[in-house]
């Protein structure tokens, strides 16, 4: 269960970082935006190494999963664009394969 609150957290923190350089170089905000995003994307990266997984590759592909659900989360709740069927089949799939990674028998 901490594995996953670290994973949540780090993809929240992920994609705000990287949001904020998407507003700065895509929507046309301040370059200031960059500076809360490098500090986000700091805090992810030292979130990411608390989960508990042996490789570090390991962790980071479990993570994948995790990352493109709070993402398609953010499309939903910040840009206020509804997921399609097929942002749901293709998040579901990749939870699942997360799930795999993360919790299998080893």
């Amino acid at each position: 269960m901490q594995s996953i609150a670290a994973y949540i957290f780090a993809a929240i923190a992920e994609i705000a970082g990287c949001f904020a350089f998407w507003a700065w170089l895509r929507s046309g905000k301040s370059i200031w935006w960059i500076v809360p995003g490098i500090a986000s994307l700091v805090l992810f990266a030292w979130i990411l190494t608390r989960v508990d997984a042996e490789f570090a590759g390991r962790a980071f592909a479990a993570y994948g999963g995790v990352y493109i659900t709070a993402s398609v989360f953010w499309m939903w709740a910040v840009e206020r664009t509804s997921p399609d069927r097929w942002d749901l089949t293709g998040l579901l799939i990749c939870l699942i394969g997360a799930g795999i990674i993360l919790f299998a028998p080893r």
